[in-house]
Parts: C-alpha cells; structure tokens; sequence
C-alpha cells in the first residue's frame, strides 16, 4: 500500500490492458480516474468518456481529474486501436491517418496535459506510463501504420523522459506483445486466433492483461523511482529472436 493516496490517470481504462491496470492500482492504494469513449463498464473512482484525439477534451479531462481528486501523480495512456490490416500499397489514407491519431497524436496530446499538471504541483514529481508495443519495435508486414504509431510511443516517451527528468517526474513505455483484450479478439477473431498468434511467440502463448498491468503498475511506484526512458518490453520473448 502507498503511505499516502495517490491519483492517476489512465485512458483507455474501461477494457484490456486499461482496466487490468486500473484494477492493480487501487488494489495498490490508488485512486484511479479512468477516461474512455465508453465508461459504462468502468471501475474507478472518477470515469470521464473523453475522446483523447482531441485536444480540448483532453485538457478538460486531466481538469477534471485534479477537481475532483485533487493533483495527479501518475498517468498510464493506454488507448489505442489496432487498425485494419493492408499492404502500404493498398491501405487507404483515412485508416493511416485514423491509427496515427488514435495511438500516436493522443500519446502527445496526454503528454501535454498530464505533464503541465505535474510540473505546475509540489517537487514530488511523478509517473508516465506510456503503451506502446512491440510492434514499435519491429517492422509488421500488413500493419504499417500500427507500427509506424507504436514506433512513434517509443520516441514520444524517450523525448518526454528527457525534457522532464530533473524535474522528477519519470516517463517509461511499455512493449506487449500478444495480449488477450478485446482489441485483439476483434482482430484475430476470436480467443483461437489469439492463441494461435500466441504460439509464435518464444514463451508460445498469449498474455494475460493482467501480466502487462503488473509492469505498468511497477513503473508507477516508488519501486521504480529510478527508471526513466526505458522501454520495456513484455513480449513472450519475441524482440529476442
């Protein structure tokens, strides 16, 4: 437990990786605010539908975060998609443009706001988070813009890291590899298209999103205090091979 309450922040909370990690860190003490384009599934103590796209409703929602629990001392930007799958030569701008948006321009947008509020408070500084994949560091065949947007996280969270750490404030990104949310679940089609894609990996499964939400719920906590422009990957192994 923490010695005093702590809040954060993670969008993206509602489902998978997000409500994993949601789950870990109250269980952990926290107070946990959870932002969403839907919330109705959500178990925290403050949830927000918020469109993290867009920069006004981003802004507005880490306000709304320090209104009603007072300060925000770490953040975890978990939301993403996983796109559709086509050739470059064959994906349509509108879906590359709508990838980069949603994991990739958001990661930026959160940054903004969440690392305004942290350096506005107290020297206690704080904890970022940021969910990338191992497909940022990989090239995937099929998912170029997915990639390309998990390749820009890692660059995002190194820049970030940099710009802050004398202010104590720490940013570190995360690597999933295949993990069993519903994002990939839609994706694959099912749990046996998880699980045959799970096989590929070195350890030859699938994650659970609690195994990834443990990794966040580390980076979060004094017990990585110091960490920072790190990326960690929880993979089964496959950036090994």
């Amino acid at each position: 437990m923490l010695s005093d309450p702590s809040v954060a922040l993670v969008t993206g909370g509602a489902s998978g990786i997000g409500a994993a990690t949601v789950r870990q860190l109250r269980e952990a003490g926290w107070q946990v605010a959870v932002a969403d384009l839907d919330v109705t599934s959500a178990d925290a103590d403050l949830a927000a539908e918020a469109d993290v796209t867009d920069p006004a409703a981003v802004s507005a929602l880490v306000a709304g975060v320090v209104a009603e629990l007072g300060r925000l001392d770490a953040a975890v930007n978990a939301a993403g998609v996983s796109g559709t799958y086509g050739s470059i030569v064959d994906q349509s701008v509108d879906e590359w443009r709508r990838v980069l948006d949603v994991n990739l321009t958001s990661v930026f947008l959160c940054l903004q706001a969440e690392l305004r509020q942290m350096l506005a408070q107290d020297p206690r500084g704080g904890a970022i988070v940021n969910v990338a994949s191992a497909a940022g560091s990989m090239g995937v065949p099929g998912l170029a813009h997915y990639s390309a947007s998990k390749h820009g996280v890692i660059g995002l969270t190194k820049t970030a890291a940099l710009e802050v750490a004398r202010k104590g404030i720490r940013v570190n990104a995360v690597l999933p590899g295949t993990v069993r949310t519903p994002m990939l679940q839609r994706f694959a089609g099912g749990d046996d298209g998880v699980d045959q894609m799970g096989k590929m990996s070195p350890l030859g499964r699938a994650a659970e999103p609690d195994e990834i939400a443990s990794l966040i719920t580390y980076l979060c906590t004094p017990a990585a205090s110091y960490i920072t422009g790190t990326t960690l990957p929880a993979d089964g192994g496959a950036l090994a091979t």
